[in-house]
């Protein structure tokens, strides 16, 4: 029987260290931290997001998002537009500089992936970890206990 904590502590540990090399290598070589990355590539597949929308996403609160969207705001790689649906927030778009900085910043994420894991595990178990973790993830995200996001009004 697999030792579930074992594994927790392990899939923490991996995250974390993962975490850590990408994130060291997108900002040497891009100026550009993993966070940001992670924000520019949401908004990017969306064409547009609220600042609540991001905070789901990356399941942290309100006012680290906006924070973080604040930093992006400021090196000119995002902008933020009245949302014509709700007075109360606003739409967070990519500007140039952050289309052409996500662009670059890809294939090192991908080729840094692809070193530490894509090169370790065989493509049918790579295969199988994807849906396994999308299924795990879904789970969590389903859960309200797993959110620091207060739920919209």
């Amino acid at each position: 029987m697999t030792d579930l904590t074992a594994l927790f502590t392990d899939l923490v540990r991996l995250e974390t260290r993962l975490y850590n090399v990408l994130d060291a290598r997108l900002k040497a070589e891009h100026d550009l931290p993993l966070g940001q990355f992670e924000f520019l590539r949401f908004i990017a597949a969306r064409g547009s997001a609220r600042v609540y929308d991001l905070a789901q996403e990356m399941a942290i609160t309100v006012g680290a998002t906006s924070k973080a969207v604040d930093r992006l705001e400021s090196t000119g790689r995002v902008r933020r537009t009245a949302n014509p649906h709700d007075r109360r927030s606003s739409l967070v778009t990519l500007t140039p500089e952050g289309e052409r900085i996500l662009a670059a910043a890809t294939p090192t994420v991908e080729s840094e992936l692809r070193i530490w894991v894509g090169s370790i595990l065989p493509a049918e178990v790579l295969d199988n970890l994807a849906v396994s973790l999308s299924m795990l993830r879904q789970r969590a995200e389903a859960d309200g206990r797993t959110s620091r996001v207060e739920p919209s009004v």
